[in-house]
């Protein structure tokens, strides 16, 4: 039998490395499994690896990673970089059996690993922004763009245009300004009258931090790039690549070359493992995403189960961290290494810190939700670009009786591929809804079982004989 851990923390971002560095300090045996080759996260992507040699690239807030990841180092905790958690089986003990795949250089390809609690930092990922073409190579995320200029100090070259909404759009042009590359054009597809929308939410982000950073950013990307406000759709073309895209303003279309094509439509919390998990999920009406239904500790509806950071709900670095550490309290509580006077105690800075970074939520995701039009595409437009379904295909399905996530996936194949739905659920639930008349909470839950990932054969034969009669009881009990 393999040791149990205290604690396995699935994720190395903000929230990640908060949770571990607290559980350790606790004195709780902590494991921490990531897919990256370093810790970080997605938004401190190779932050102790990057090649890039001119700091004001990525900025101030990027290099702030450094804070996190320096404390985490020594901590104590068991860190499996570059691998990915792919199942996850109750024991009969109540500990959990943790299936995964190990990517690092001399290391086995299959293993499992044992905890009896689990955090769950996985983060976020970010929302398609689905129009005609906008699955042509050298059409890319903004966080694609950032991955390669983080991790390998890579640019693109030839016509650039960004478009999109959020923060994530207006980082992304400022960075790349800032390395030297030409960028065409912004276009921006916030409606018009959404900023008078978000100004009843303007005193708390008056004093929030995000303020003055904020218009910072957006100054100096305006005087660097051509910005066009207001953009109402978008149609990109080209013979087996991106070369040409129409963008209409007010129902006028215009047309621009184009090279690379990046988009940011904002991000969404990667739910997969704790759905998978069996973790109650429900519909953000403010952010369009779903996401884990958790108590302030992170706590879920698993036992011994907890969220934290921005898979938890958007609400950026700081709320992550803060969120991390909590969970971590919440562990050390839990597993009773501390009693509830103390971990009240040393939860009020966390809690101070998480208030302080959600002083200014609200007015960016009034400001930056994302219009209509993007959020329920329709006609021909690719929804799932695994199975090459269309909106057109969807619209149908729910017409002809599908009612559900679930049955409209079950008779279409739409989030059935590789990706297992992470590019289109949520424009599937948004689908839906719009052809019923309702709102996505009322289209029900998406259904994701393990494997979360795509896993050879041989490492399914790995997973230890224990674990496979846990998962068959949870499937029997009706859990996934």
């Amino acid at each position: 039998m393999s040791k149990v851990h205290d604690v396995a923390v699935v994720g190395a971002g903000p929230a990640g490395l908060a949770a571990a560095t607290t559980t350790t300090s606790m004195g709780l045996a902590t494991v921490v499994i990531d897919d990256s080759p370093s810790p970080g996260g997605q938004i401190f992507r190779a932050i102790t690896t990057t090649p890039l040699r001119r700091p004001e690239v990525l900025g101030r807030d990027y290099w702030r990673g450094a804070d996190l990841v320096r404390p985490f180092r020594p901590c104590g905790a068991e860190y499996l970089p570059a691998t990915t958690v792919w199942a996850v089986a109750r024991r009969g003990d109540g500990a959990f059996d943790l299936g995964v795949s190990a990517g690092r250089p001399g290391a086995r390809i299959g293993g499992f690993f044992a905890a009896r609690t689990l955090i769950v930092a996985v983060g976020a990922i970010e929302r398609p922004l689905p129009f005609p073409g906008w699955t042509l190579p050298g059409v890319m995320t903004a966080g694609a763009i950032q991955g390669l200029l983080k991790s390998s100090a890579l640019v693109p070259s030839g016509s650039i245009v960004l478009a999109g909404a959020g923060p994530l759009l207006w980082l992304a042009a400022w960075q790349l300004t800032n390395a030297g590359v030409r960028v065409d054009r912004v276009l921006e597809t916030i409606p018009r009258g959404r900023l008078a929308e978000a100004m009843r939410h303007a005193p708390g982000f008056m004093f929030s931090g995000y303020l003055a950073r904020g218009l910072d950013l957006v100054r100096t990307v305006r005087r660097r790039v051509p910005v066009v406000e207001h953009v109402e759709a978008l149609h990109a073309s080209g013979e087996g690549r991106v070369r040409r895209l129409r963008f209409a303003v007010a129902g006028t279309w215009s047309e621009a070359p184009v090279d690379v094509l990046v988009l940011s439509h904002g991000v969404v919390p990667n739910i997969h493992l704790p759905a998978a998990l069996g973790c109650d999920l429900a519909w953000n009406r403010e952010r369009s995403a779903f996401q884990p239904v958790a108590d302030a500790w992170g706590g879920t509806s698993v036992e011994g189960v907890f969220v934290a950071g921005d898979g938890a709900g958007i609400a950026g670095v700081d709320a992550a961290a803060a969120r991390g550490r909590l969970a971590g309290l919440a562990v050390a509580n839990a597993l009773g290494r501390i009693d509830g006077a103390r971990r009240d105690a040393e939860a009020s800075k966390p809690r101070q810190a998480l208030a302080h970074a959600l002083r200014g939520r609200p007015f960016i995701d009034a400001l930056y939700r994302p219009a209509e039009a993007f959020l329920r595409p329709d006609g021909e437009t690719i929804v799932c670009r695994c199975e090459e379904v269309t909106a057109a295909a969807v619209r149908a399905a729910v017409r002809t009786g599908a009612v559900t996530v679930a049955e409209v996936k079950a008779a279409t194949r739409c989030g059935m591929g590789p990706c297992q739905g992470r590019s289109c659920l949520h424009t599937l639930a948004e689908l839906v809804a719009a052809e019923r008349g309702v709102t996505p909470a009322d289209v029900g839950v998406p259904s994701i079982r393990f494997p979360v990932r795509p896993v050879t054969l041989a490492e399914v034969a790995s997973w230890p004989a224990h674990a496979v009669a846990g998962a068959r009881e949870e499937r029997d009990a009706g859990r996934p």
